[in-house]
């Protein structure tokens, strides 16, 4: 147990105050019964197997912050370091402000923000590992960073950036609450030493000392939908019109003096302030090449291979049923089982990339964990039933000879089986692989968009797969391949032509939207302005090129010339549209400060060498 000290004053203990039935979300309060046999647990906080006796125990808690008494003078965060014992690039508790007006009225907020233990906590749904719990116990969501490996996706959906990735170590730890405090009737350490009396904690919706107001939002917030977080606010001043981040992140707030509905993508959140993005048309459209590269490079890579995989194998087993016989193994005995096998081998490829994306790519097996919960889970769940189904049919059609000793009917029905489930169970990953990225807490990619651009890049890349193999061996044996390039160039064609309409269509809705989602647009026209259009154009050349082969039945040197620099577009092509769909993205999360949480100062500190002094808070490296 936590030891209380002799004269530990009184505001650092929890008030006793009644509580009501039910939250503003309309949850209960009272998470477990008294006499529910499962009250009355340890908690084991450090291998201790002693039960606190706070009578509040199996009540929801959270936070109190009063904006207007906060004079960010960081002794919260200070107070969480040192309890937590935390690197200087890692903060549970973080204070960041916003600003606006003009001199002399110049008006300032100060937000202080940590894991809200939400109702409807994302980031325990989210993680593949169930490496997250929302105990009845304070209602606190404690996370294990010794199941954790790595992958992040709880950064992802969370909106209030409450989950740390520390690539060091390679796991996520977060704000626990500070339950061994709570056990013996503190307050969690950051509550105990505010200065300025701005930072609370208690039984929620119970209205602290010398407060009036119990506001689930506040400006900067993001909107309180998506998780239901269990913190309260206090918000009196007056404030400017327009608040500005002092970050890098393009976002201002502004008041909702109308009382109308917030715009198109915001459902709450931000005290009575609508998000909109900083207007950056006028700035320079750049290119920022070196900017496309991102933590997440391992994952495109891998959304690719596996898409291209995926078409590619559907063609070779389809086609042949199509009509198209120069795609059936009658026709190459070696090069459709030797296709198929490379097959196997990139998409084994694929998954070792992938790996490379999580802090502990030695327990990728953990990513099953959370099958009923986690999309990610799914999609490799998903994944691997597609790479088991393809080997299976890709062994009994390459060495059938390994299973003389069977019945033939059997293996040719095992084979058959295998390879329809195999075409069903790839496109169902994809699908299992979009739902990955849909999420509230990223506007950018919580748009169907997702669905046509990885359908679309399996339509496109696996086709292009399939004619790098199969054109070359038939041009090799003097067979005309014609007929075979124009029905290739049909989903070559259909998948351009379905991924340009989701962009479209994404463009749309971003513009029309508001806060990061539009601000993620403003940055795709102009940082990444001719990157952008250079891709755009890049499909609209590659579709042009398709249906010139469609029409012109090129055969021989000059079809394959064509055809190979038909494929080096496309690809490039792709692998800068994923490129852009990871770096692009501007996540829902709370205002930084000028050098603290702030991405542009990070950059900086990386590129100077600053981030190689520990003092400076900035991690050296993203992985």
């Amino acid at each position: 147990m936590f030891k209380v000290r002799e004269n530990e004053p009184e505001y650092a203990f929890i008030p006793r105050v009644e509580a009501p039935e039910n939250n503003c979300y309309g949850k209960p309060i009272q998470l477990v019964d008294e006499s529910d046999p499962l009250a009355g647990q340890s908690l084991n906080i450090n291998g201790d197997s002693s039960v606190g006796d706070n009578p509040d125990r199996y009540k929801q808690h959270g936070f109190y912050f009063n904006a207007d008494n906060c004079i960010a003078c960081h002794a919260c965060e200070a107070a969480c370091a040192e309890k937590n014992d935390t690197p200087a690039h890692l903060a549970f508790r973080s204070v960041g402000y916003l600003e606006g007006g003009s001199y002399p009225a110049v008006a300032r907020l100060n937000i202080s923000m940590a894991c809200n233990h939400c109702d409807n906590p994302v980031c325990l749904k989210g993680c593949p590992t169930r490496a997250y719990t929302k105990f009845a116990e304070y209602g606190a969501v404690l996370q294990d960073p010794d199941i954790c490996f790595g992958c992040g996706y709880c950064t992802w959906v969370c909106p209030y950036n409450a989950p740390q990735l520390d690539p060091e170590a390679g796991h996520v730890s977060k704000c626990n609450m500070c339950v061994d405090r709570l056990e013996v009737g503190l307050k969690p350490a950051c509550a105990s030493a505010c200065l300025g009396g701005a930072l609370d904690f208690g039984v929620i919706e119970t209205t602290p000392e010398n407060r009036q107001q119990l506001e689930t939002a506040i400006p900067g917030f993001p909107d309180t939908s998506i998780t239901n977080p269990n913190i309260r606010f206090q918000q009196t001043r007056s404030l400017p019109r327009e608040m500005h981040r002092t970050d890098s992140t393009p976002l201002r707030y502004v008041r909702d003096d109308q009382n109308v509905k917030p715009e198109p993508g915001v459902k709450g959140g931000q005290g009575g302030y609508r998000s909109t993005p900083l207007k950056n048309r006028n700035q320079p459209r750049q290119w920022s090449l070196d900017k496309l590269r991102s933590r997440e490079d391992p994952l495109v890579i891998f959304t690719l291979i596996t898409q291209a995989v995926v078409g590619a194998f559907a063609v070779l087993f389809m086609g042949p049923l199509l009509g198209l016989e120069s795609l059936s193994a009658g026709a190459h005995p070696i090069a459709y089982p030797v296709t198929l096998f490379c097959l196997i081998a990139l998409q084994t490829f694929a998954l070792v990339i992938s790996t490379l994306h999580l802090g502990r790519p030695h327990r990728f097996y953990r990513a099953f964990n959370n099958l009923r919960y986690s999309p990610v889970s799914r999609e490799v769940a998903a994944v691997a039933v597609f790479y088991n189904l393809l080997g299976v049919y890709a062994v009994l059609t390459g060495v059938p000879q390994l299973f003389a000793w069977l019945p033939d009917g059997l293996v040719n029905s095992v084979r058959e089986a295998s390879g329809w489930l195999a075409v069903i169970a790839g496109p169902v990953s994809l699908y299992f692989m979009q739902r990955i990225y849909r999420i509230p807490a990223r506007p950018f990619w919580n748009h169907w968009q997702v669905l046509t651009s990885f359908f679309g890049s399996m339509l496109t890349l696996g086709p292009l797969l399939a004619a790098l193999v199969f054109l070359p061996v038939l041009a090799y044996q003097g067979v005309d391949y014609a007929s075979l390039m124009q029905w290739l160039v049909v989903p070559m064609l259909a998948g351009l032509l379905l991924e340009g309409f989701g962009l479209w269509r994404h463009a749309r809705y971003l513009q029309t939207g508001a806060g990061e989602g539009d601000a993620a647009w403003q940055e795709q026209c102009t940082r990444f302005g001719k990157t952008w259009i250079t891709r755009n154009a890049s499909m609209a050349v590659s579709a042009v090129l398709l249906a010139l082969v469609a029409v012109s039945a090129l055969s021989g040197g000059t079809g394959l010339v064509l055809w190979g620099l038909l494929a080096l577009l496309v690809t490039i092509t792709a692998l800068v549209g994923r490129a852009l769909f990871y770096v692009l993205v501007i996540p829902t999360t709370m205002p930084g400060a000028f050098f603290w949480k702030n991405p542009a100062f990070q950059e900086h500190a990386r590129e100077a060498g600053l981030a190689g002094m520990p003092q400076v808070g900035v991690q050296a490296s993203t992985h």
